[in-house]
């Protein structure tokens, strides 16, 4: 009877582990029994692709999101403080957009900035006030290669090479082409202004000449205007300071005179020229 009872639990117990997918030792005859394989097993994760039965599948490895360089800024081509021909370049374009109404000087200073800032902000750009590879291009796009009058608006344009004529002796070398007086003594140069000549109606001579009379509070007595420092020397044109000049630049002319608008370098220059100092007019 016992013994009946014995395997009715053992069946139990069978029953049991195979529902519950583990090994099971029955106990009994001697109080041991050799242990049963249950085969299958619970519903779990799914094995790995390594075959391994550890009941633990790998975590599927993380999606990376590609990373998002930002936009590296525009190259910064010209800012203030620069100086040189493009920037010269830069304030001639500007006026041709009326960002800007003082001469090219070619050098960035305040004004070609506060220029620069208002360009940008019309066209939808950061107002940096520097002028970097998007504003030049859209500036460029805007205007027209500036000529050398537009560069040296305001003058300070180097001088021009010097006519052999004044390669000997005490001469006043005039170019026309670069709007320079050069005073050279034996062919070095001791002094450079800007000037400012007649206009087509009233054209400038050209040609070599001598200053024949010398005038320092002169007066025209055709056109009634003040001549300081005048120097004849053709007819009645002279070298000589000119407050027009001074005041307007090259937005007017003369008669015919050369005109100097800096008058510490007209009163140097009326110190050291002599009557009969040679006076060279060139393209």
């Amino acid at each position: 009877m016992r013994s009946t009872v014995i395997r009715a639990s053992l069946a139990v117990v069978g029953a049991i582990a195979l529902v519950g997918g583990c090994r099971v030792e029955a106990t009994g005859g001697g109080g041991k029994v050799p242990p049963v394989s249950v085969s299958g097993s619970a519903p779990g994760p799914a094995a790995s692709g390594s075959g391994s039965d550890s009941g633990d599948a790998k975590e599927p490895a993380p999606t990376s999101t590609p990373s998002v360089k930002p936009t590296p800024p525009p190259k910064v081509l010209m800012a203030p403080g620069n100086t040189g021909k493009r920037v010269r370049e830069l304030q001639a374009r500007l006026r041709q957009v009326a960002w800007l109404s003082v001469g090219p000087t070619g050098t960035y200073g305040p004004a070609t900035a506060k220029a620069v800032s208002g360009f940008q902000g019309k066209r939808g750009l950061p107002r940096t006030g520097v002028t970097d590879a998007v504003t030049w291009a859209r500036l460029v796009a805007m205007t027209h290669t500036p000529t050398r009058d537009e560069l040296y608006a305001s003058g300070g344009q180097p001088a021009a090479k010097p006519d052999p004529r004044c390669m000997t002796g005490r001469a006043l070398c005039i170019s026309k082409k670069s709007r320079t007086l050069t005073w050279m003594i034996d062919g070095k140069a001791r002094l450079t202004t800007d000037v400012r000549f007649g206009s087509q109606f009233t054209p400038t001579r050209e040609g070599t000449f001598h200053v024949y009379w010398k005038s320092r509070h002169h007066v025209s007595t055709i056109y009634h205007t003040p001549m300081p420092y005048a120097m004849f020397f053709s007819g009645g044109q002279a070298v000589h300071y000119s407050a027009d000049f001074a005041a307007r630049g090259y937005s007017g002319a003369s008669h015919g005179c050369v005109n100097v608008r800096d008058e510490g370098k007209i009163a140097s220059l009326f110190a050291q020229v002599r009557t009969g100092d040679k006076v060279v007019v060139y393209w």
